[in-house]
């Protein structure tokens, strides 16, 4: 089986996380993948963030890494802004992609980077770790075997308490900052797990800040039978738990978000039904990393976990609710 040497784009407080576990992958014989290198527009960064991670090799730019002909796939951990021209680059040098999510900061950029991967025949996919941990993958067997029955309502919530910062991406409008991109994205991505990409309604509540970005949704998804209801912001911290109820049962998630090694179903009468407990192997990254691995080894062009189609459908309905808030990208 050949080693798939993996390169992150950018040296942020995401790519620590996730070099991290691709450093606890490179002990997993079945992976049999490397983290070979790091990109930095700075140096100093790539290095000191390759010495701390044991990395072979620093680049003071992403085009030094792509150019690297040792590299399989790279991670993309830059600000949303740049996700489109950073994949865009990493597809035209022929490296499989895993880009942070928001994958873009609307569908025609994402579809122009599926046609372009498509084209290329290479890999892509957005990161979108929850739905690769193993208590959702449970939750939905759970839901598709019948044991909550008909879903009559989800309701999921992903909001912290953060400073207010005019220098930090989440509040600057150029960088795709506000709360539907960077936290909304999930409870909406979890929502349409179970209810499907298209609902009927989409009804937007927000709170737009000082810098023109949206802080706060409430953002309701009506679906025939069944609804939706998130929440996501930057104002205060929630419990950000998950919960799926049927006419048969509920599921609950607690603090889903960090995707919790733990989840519960419930009967009707509210009476616990199983309960199952999964640590993570290491911080819960690999599993997303494990996903790209397979599907390049199968020559697949997209998972079926996080098929394009699903990150697709979810970009044009966060435009939707962005623009009920008055925010387009």
């Amino acid at each position: 089986m050949k080693k798939l040497n993996w390169g992150i784009l950018a040296t942020g407080k995401i790519a620590e996380t996730v070099a991290k576990s691709m450093k606890f992958m490179e002990s997993d014989k079945e992976n049999n993948m490397e983290l070979l290198a790091v990109a930095s527009r700075s140096a100093d960064k790539a290095e000191d963030f390759a010495k701390r991670h044991g990395i072979k090799r620093a680049y003071s730019s992403y085009e030094e890494l792509v150019s690297d002909p040792d590299i399989d796939v790279v991670y993309i951990a830059t600000p949303m802004s740049c996700h489109f021209e950073n994949t865009k680059l990493c597809l035209n040098s022929g490296k499989h992609v895993l880009c942070e999510k928001s994958v873009t900061l609307n569908s025609d950029e994402f579809k122009e980077l599926m046609a372009l991967a498509k084209e290329k025949g290479l890999f892509l996919m957005e990161a979108m770790w929850t739905k690769c941990q193993p208590t959702f993958r449970k939750a939905k067997e759970w839901v598709e075997s019948g044991k909550v029955g008909k879903i009559k309502m989800i309701k999921a919530d992903f909001s912290n308490a953060v400073p207010f910062d005019k220098n930090d991406r989440l509040f600057i409008k150029e960088l795709g900052g506000g709360a539907i991109l960077d936290l909304g994205v999930y409870p909406i991505t979890f929502v349409s797990a179970f209810l499907g990409t298209h609902p009927e309604e989409i009804h937007t509540y927000s709170h737009i800040g000082r810098t023109d970005v949206d802080f706060d949704n409430s953002i309701i998804l009506k679906y025939k039978d069944s609804y939706g209801i998130t929440f996501c912001g930057f104002d205060f911290e929630d419990e950000n738990k998950a919960i799926i109820v049927g006419d048969k049962g509920r599921i609950v998630m607690g603090n889903w978000f960090h995707c919790t090694a733990e989840t519960t179903l419930y009967d009707d009468m509210g009476n616990v039904i199983d309960k199952q407990v999964m640590p993570f192997k290491f911080n819960g990254y690999e599993y997303e990393i494990e996903e790209v691995n397979k599907c390049i080894r199968a020559g697949k062009p997209e998972s079926d976990i996080i098929p394009h189609s699903d990150t697709l459908d979810i970009m044009k309905i966060m435009e939707t609710c962005l623009k009920q808030t008055g925010v387009e990208y």
